[in-house]
């Protein structure tokens, strides 16, 4: 069975609903809500977070809500846009918070804050919830937090994600809520979660008016993928173009034939090819590579993986073919990738996508 198919009863014995396990704080007082700023944190996710929470005391006209910014050493935070934040406290902070969420954003996977780390620990041991925005999950996780819990992470960090921490259950939906534990994408996903957990706490009649304030078309649930699907893109009406898709995503340590993906979704060699040039504007096996070489891009970009274990982990039979496919689509090699991404290289690519190169998802 799939790790990803697991029901929660079969991950905790408790119950199949994973949405309403758990509420934060008691329905007769005012919340305490603690937004831990990691270096370069996303700004939207963080106020997608916030301004629920902000906008549920302004309908309600209570203070059902407070909050306060916290960073490792108490000092001022700066966003990946440049904003910087100041804080309330440090991670040494003695104050007590019914829940205390991590916020992430690029880089985090390179962020070295073993103080934060034992904070949350200690937060973990008063019966704090505990959550994770957009790549805070990274850190959670480091701090063996997320044993025995479903999470999720943004869909660009999944895959080194799960890399990393090849013990987790770390799905790809919105948000999961199981237990003490809510983490959630970037992007609005965390307005969803929020939105999720007034709902429960609060009821719907005001988590409808806050969505309706932000002009929401609808509050997303955990159940919602991150990225639009295939079949969204192509049409319901090519279920084995997507079935092949899908095998191909399944399968890129150990790459299929263009013979056995034909057999499994019960096309000719002809016929596949055919749906692939109609529909996605190349031919399977291009097509096929260049998921791969995503996904290698993000190991490089998102982990501190050797580059000859990306290359296997990516379907690859040796560093040096990974390497000339990954220059021939990226224009540069995967080494110059890393070096450019840590400042240590200018990036002298042409603005101009590869010819060929298909869009970005």
């Amino acid at each position: 069975m799939d790790a990803f198919d697991l029901s929660l009863e079969s991950l905790t014995g408790v119950c199949n609903d994973r949405t309403v396990l758990f509420m934060i704080g008691s329905a007769d007082a005012t919340t305490r809500v603690g937004f831990y700023l990691v270096p370069q944190f996303s700004m939207l996710p963080f106020s997608s977070a916030l301004e629920a929470l902000r906008m549920a005391n302004q309908l309600s006209g209570q203070t059902l809500y407070r909050w306060t910014l916290i960073s490792s050493d108490g000092s001022g935070v700066t966003s990946s846009n440049g904003i910087t934040f100041q804080v309330e406290h440090g991670a040494q902070t003695r104050e007590r918070y019914d829940a205390v969420f991590v916020c992430g954003g690029s880089n985090v996977h390179l962020i070295n804050d073993e103080t934060g780390l034992q904070w949350l620990r200690q937060l973990d041991k008063q019966g704090a919830v505990l959550g994770a925005i957009c790549t805070g999950t990274y850190l959670l996780a480091r701090a063996e937090l997320l044993n025995d819990h479903r999470c999720t992470i943004h869909w660009e960090n999944l895959a080194a994600a799960r890399e990393e921490f090849p013990h987790l259950v770390i799905s790809p939906e919105l948000y999961e809520i199981d237990r003490k534990r809510y983490t959630c994408a970037g992007g609005t996903a965390p307005l969803d979660m929020m939105l999720s957990e007034i709902r429960a706490r609060h009821g719907n009649e005001l988590a409808t008016r806050i969505s309706e304030q932000f002009m929401c078309e609808r509050i997303r649930d955990q159940n919602d993928r991150q990225r639009v699907p295939l079949t969204q893109r192509i049409g319901a009406s090519q279920p084995k173009l997507a079935e092949a898709v899908s095998l191909m995503e399944a399968n890129i340590e150990e790459p299929m034939t263009l013979d056995e993906l034909s057999h499994h979704v019960g096309l000719s060699r002809r016929q596949l090819e055919r749906l692939f040039q109609r529909y996605l504007h190349c031919v399977p096996t291009r097509y096929y590579l260049e998921l791969r070489l995503e996904r290698a891009r993000q190991l490089l970009l998102q982990s501190s993986m050797p580059i000859v274990d990306i290359a296997l982990a990516c379907g690859f039979i040796s560093a040096p073919h990974f390497s000339k496919c990954y220059r021939d689509t990226f224009a540069l090699p995967p080494r110059d990738e890393r070096r450019r991404a840590a400042g240590l290289l200018s990036d002298t690519r042409s603005s101009q996508p590869k010819v060929g190169r298909r869009p970005v998802n």
